[in-house]
Parts: structure tokens; sequence; C-alpha cells
């Protein structure tokens, strides 16, 4: 199945008020413009795929190769390049420029960003494991527990523990899309995608939406 996409960034979170009245929690996304910098074939590269890129990078951070492969697509280097499997190379040109009205309300996406850094952090945060007595004579309150059997003498591979949490790849599935607003490049989804504010994201396509009988 051929899917769609487009680059952004996330700007937050709102509400807004469906035709029945009732409150609909939904994230605002700056969606394009996005330029295609480059086509992938088969033939070239052993996969179908566009490169696009969203924002422009100022040019004394831009390297030499990054302005020679933006200039082949007429545009300035850019912030955010990133790649879009699976698409109908026919409908897209090198240089051509993508807008939010990609998407239209009441289409199903995917959105993947960078979760936020949250540092290191103890096994309860982490992995909502459950903590101690938080009485005084309690010798346990937010420890790790047991860490396994002594049989190995070793901690085995894979055991929950504390450690650097968030600052990963995460992909929510199947979000709504609630509204486009193409004049000013946004697109309301309804609940949370991952990163903070500001953090860049893709959006895409769903790849398991429900198949319509």
């Amino acid at each position: 199945m051929a899917r769609k996409g487009i680059l952004g960034r996330k700007l937050g979170m709102t509400q807004i008020f469906d035709e029945e009245g009732r409150i609909v929690p939904v994230t605002v996304i700056e969606a394009g413009p996005n330029v295609v910098l480059q086509k992938k074939t088969p033939e070239t590269d052993g996969y179908v795929a566009i490169q696009l890129g969203f924002l422009d990078k100022k040019p004394k951070r831009a390297t030499k190769p990054e302005k020679g492969h933006a200039a082949k697509a007429g545009t300035a280097p850019k912030r955010f390049v990133r790649e879009i499997r699976d698409v109908e190379l026919d409908r897209y040109e090198v240089g051509q420029t993508l807008t939010v009205d990609l998407f239209a309300p009441g289409e199903l996406v995917d959105v993947t960003g960078t979760s936020k850094g949250k540092g290191t952090q103890g096994a309860i945060k982490r992995h909502n494991q459950a903590r101690g007595p938080m009485a005084h004579g309690s010798g346990y309150h937010r420890g790790i527990g047991s860490r396994g059997a002594t049989g190995p003498y070793r901690i085995l591979k894979g055991t929950p523990g504390p450690g650097r949490m968030g600052n990963e790849r995460v992909t929510v599935q199947n979000l709504l899309v609630v509204k486009v607003i193409p004049d000013k490049h946004l697109l309301l989804v309804k609940g949370a995608v991952p990163g903070p504010r500001g953090g860049f994201v893709i959006v895409r396509s769903a790849i398991k939406a429900p198949q319509e009988a």
C-alpha cells in the first residue's frame, strides 16, 4: 500500500469542541512546507522512497555537501531531513513543495518523534515497579527489589533496573486528523504525540489503519 508523509514539529496541545459539543484533546503540529530533495528508486538505491527537507538551515551551519545536495532541488539546506518510504514516486518530483493539505480531516496517521529525555531514573519511574512500605521501620522504600535467582551468580541481561530513560524514537499509531489549517500549515491530531514542544516529528499515513469491508 502506498503511503504519504510530511515532516513537521510539535507546537503543543490544546482542546477543541466537536459538532456535538464534546471536548477533543488535540496536538498542534506545524507540518510543512516540505521540499522533495531526492527520489530513491529500486534501480539506484534498492528501495522506493522520497527524501524530504523541513525548515531552512543557516548557511554557516550547512556543510558543502549539504549545500550541493539542496541546490539540486533548487532550495536551501534543511534542518530536518528524513525519508518517507513506500510512496508513489510518479506523484513527486525533485524540488516539489509538499504542504499540509496532503492530509484531510478523518484520516488516520502515525506520528514518529523523539521522546522527552528524563535522564537517569530509578526502577519505579522507569519500569513502573511497586515500592515497599513507607513506614519508618521499613528498610525498603524505593529500591529495585530482587535481581533474580542466585543460580547464575550474575544479573541476567535485560533485567529491569535504574538507568537512562527517554530520548528514544517513539511512534504513536492511528491518530485521527481532526482539523487541517492550510494557510497556517497546521495539522491538529487527536491525542498526544512524542517529544517536547518544538520537537521534530514525522507524520505518515497509518500503516495499520482498519480496512473498509
